[in-house]
């Protein structure tokens, strides 16, 4: 009975009778649904329950610190004055937007509006494909700075990023919704269509997945090999390469290949494991490179502390990053050899995770 007759996908799955008589019958119907589902099929309704909580969870939990982190990154300038964290301001975003609209998804599945539920698919669509160019991007970034070193000034190098970052994913949802708007839908507004799904989103995702656990190894190998020349830092460096690899592992979204892991007896396992990870990606991501880093945490206690826990905006550290930021403008890397290039490159990523050290300003 719980059935719409029109266009839109609506099904019975979830959907309970809640009041009959001769000319009406009133549906309950709960249209709540996992992270997981995203990227694979659903499960048991007892997993899925149980997934659904995790996620909503998880992904209210990221939404707040992702707009923390956006806050603090927007308010203070001298933290947003080198590419990685402007990068990381357009991936928080994505991110954000991908995290608020999962949210509202199910609350706006339930009006009897298929048009508002193809809005709402296309966003969310957009937000996930945002996501993943944005994390690709990060990766693209992380070679040409640390592996692929080059002395060459790159005009509107940010701008460039953010028509990748923000166009592709358009492009891709204007076509699907240009060859046919229906693709979108269902009891969740989400894709239906197995053939869009698999194109647009599994194929895309592990693509860039692909190119982000390759940029990984190779950065790894690339420190390792580097710090192999500076014997002093081995006393710490075993600390320091884990928070540097939990830090990238966030930043290249490589908790996600789970879902494609996700066979077998390890199904379910692997399938909790997606949901906690990845709905928490946006807490992950204000930990290492807000909470961790020592530059975010001054400019907190310069800028929102009083009494003994406050900085002085003219302390040495203060003077040292405007000093330090004026002496690199209109630049991707600059450096008298490209010893000293790798160098600050391997720095820039490990101060990700431990926060070490001033950022340098590098104008588009």
């Amino acid at each position: 009975v719980c059935v719409s007759a029109g266009q839109g996908g609506w099904n019975s799955h979830g959907c309970v009778i809640q009041s009959t008589s001769t000319y009406q019958t009133s549906c309950l119907c709960d249209h709540l649904t996992h992270f997981a589902v995203l990227l694979v099929t659903p499960l048991s309704d007892t997993d899925s329950q149980i997934l659904t909580v995790i996620s909503y969870l998880g992904s209210g939990i990221s939404s707040i610190f992702l707009g923390v982190t956006l806050l603090t990154y927007i308010a203070f300038e001298k933290l947003r004055q080198d590419y990685p964290s402007k990068i990381l301001i357009n991936l928080s975003v994505a991110l954000l937007g991908l995290n608020m609209l999962f949210l509202l998804d199910s609350w706006l599945s339930s009006f009897p509006s298929y048009g508002l539920c193809i809005f709402t698919a296309a966003t969310l669509h957009y937000f996930l494909l945002a996501s993943f160019t944005w994390m690709g991007l990060e990766a693209v970034h992380m070679y040409f700075a640390l592996v692929k070193v080059f002395n060459v000034y790159v005009p509107s190098y940010i701008l460039k990023f953010c028509a990748v970052g923000w166009g592709i994913p358009l492009v891709i949802v204007c076509l699907v919704l240009a060859i046919d708007k229906d693709a979108y839908g269902n009891s969740l507004c989400w894709l239906q269509s197995d053939i869009f799904f698999y194109v647009t989103v599994v194929a895309f995702v592990l693509l860039i997945l692909l190119c982000n656990i390759t940029v990984f190894v190779v950065v790894l190998i690339q420190i390792r090999h580097m710090r192999m020349h500076k014997p002093a830092a081995h006393s710490h460096s075993a600390l320091h390469e884990l928070k540097t690899v939990a830090s990238l592992t966030v930043l290249l979204g490589l908790t996600w290949p789970l879902a494609f892991f996700a066979l077998g007896p390890a199904r379910v396992a692997l399938l909790y494991l997606f949901s906690i990870l990845n709905s928490l990606q946006g807490f992950f991501v204000f930990v290492f490179h807000c909470l961790m880093k020592e530059n975010v945490r001054k400019q907190w206690r310069i800028h929102l502390c009083c009494g003994r826990f406050r900085l002085s905006d003219y302390s040495d550290w203060s003077r040292s990053v405007t000093l330090g930021g004026r002496c690199k403008q209109n630049q991707l890397v600059r450096s008298s050899s490209s010893r000293s290039v790798n160098t600050s490159s391997i720095r820039k990523v490990s101060d990700s995770s431990t926060g070490s050290g001033p950022n340098h300003h590098q104008g588009e």
